[in-house]
């Protein structure tokens, strides 16, 4: 069949890839010697400028992201999926007792200021909570 195309493989390139690799890898931590090996080995992935650094792990960013799933969970922010607000209420209330252990489990070691934090959010959730008590739910496929 002279109409059939023929693929030709060096198998050559393999080692080749390696090599560039290895050595864009050598020049990075040469160029940025403060960089972390993780955030080192994410940028030299494809789709690195969607994997973006964290900031440094702290108890206030904790309440933070679990009052911000709360909110979702209540409908007060759109899910950020389908960009809709999607209410579960259970899932909030879970959120809000998982906030709740964390005050009790954490009482006498927290500073005056991280304790007032808690619980002003704990309350302030709490609100939330009874404020959308008459707000349609979305029941997940595994509820009756």
């Amino acid at each position: 069949m002279p109409d059939e195309k023929k693929i030709i493989i060096d198998e050559d390139w393999k080692s080749q890839v390696e090599a560039e690799k290895q050595a864009a890898e050598i020049e990075t931590a040469t160029e940025t010697p403060a960089k972390e090996p993780a955030a080192a080995e994410a940028a030299s992935q494809p789709g690195a400028a969607a994997d973006m650094p964290f900031p440094p792990a702290s108890f206030d960013l904790l309440l933070t992201t679990l009052a911000t799933e709360t909110l979702v969970a209540l409908g007060q922010l759109p899910h950020p999926v389908t960009g809709q607000a999607q209410p579960h209420r259970n899932h909030a209330k879970y959120l809000i007792d998982t906030i709740d252990v964390l005050r009790e489990k954490t009482k006498g070691n927290l500073t005056p200021e991280e304790q007032q934090g808690i619980e002003t959010l704990l309350h302030q959730l709490r609100m939330a909570f009874v404020a959308t008590e008459n707000a349609p739910t979305t029941q997940s496929s595994g509820e009756p």
